[in-house]
């Protein structure tokens, strides 16, 4: 295992630390919708069908979004920046505003499209329904992850967002297993040890002591 990478034990604790890859992977989705073909126009009696691009659709409103939404993803991460956070999230829910106000209501819907859409000469308008294709799909997943994983990543605090950042560029370190004690221990007391102090003096000293001093008559004044 690399010195540099976090225990998996750690990781799997920290679930918070995936919600900068998912955010970067919900951008990617929607920048891939964008070139892609959202709907397919098919006529009802089964004439040559038209396509149309995501592109055509939001003139690369998708794709500009997606972009700002992984920017803010370093920013947020590498600065522990709370505002750059919330960015992600207001890019997710932009996105998926423009899916559900432009894309979606067209959804298998019925309506008469221009001659730009057929070959057919003298047919200038015919009827058609939009066919949702893998654009479709991809933009509303991508949106929808966006949004989610933005707002859980706008919901943490600057401390938090700090912890998301590599170790390897001042992020913090990663332990695994109980901290040791740092309690201050007593030592402990021998009972075949006397206490120093005064008060634990042996008796033999007092009696040295007192043999020490000179004898005093009886009828000697007290000085």
């Amino acid at each position: 295992m690399s010195p540099d990478r976090p225990p998996l034990r750690t990781r799997s604790q920290r679930p918070e630390r995936l919600l900068p890859f998912a955010c970067i992977a919900a951008a990617t989705a929607l920048f891939a919708s964008e070139l892609m073909t959202t709907f397919q126009f098919v006529p009802p009696g089964g004439g040559p069908p038209c396509t149309q691009q995501a592109a055509d659709r939001h003139h690369f409103a998708i794709a500009v979004l997606a972009v700002f939404a992984v920017g803010a993803v370093i920013a947020a991460v590498l600065g522990a920046s709370k505002p750059a956070a919330i960015s992600v999230a207001v890019a997710g829910l932009l996105a998926l505003l423009l899916f559900l106000i432009v894309d979606l209501p067209d959804a298998n819907k019925t309506g008469t499209l221009g001659d730009s859409c057929t070959s057919i000469p003298g047919q200038p308008f015919f009827d058609a329904k939009a066919m949702p294709q893998a654009g479709f799909w991809l933009e509303m997943v991508g949106a929808l992850a966006l949004a989610l994983s933005g707002a859980a990543l706008a919901a943490l605090t600057s401390d938090q967002l700090a912890t998301l950042r590599p170790r390897r560029l001042g992020g913090p370190n990663d332990t695994v297993g109980p901290k040791p004690s740092t309690a201050a221990t007593t030592p402990l007391r021998d009972p075949d040890s006397t206490q120093v102090g005064p008060s634990s003096a042996a008796p033999d000293d007092h009696a040295d002591a007192r043999a020490d001093r000179p004898a005093r008559p009886r009828d000697a004044p007290r000085g």
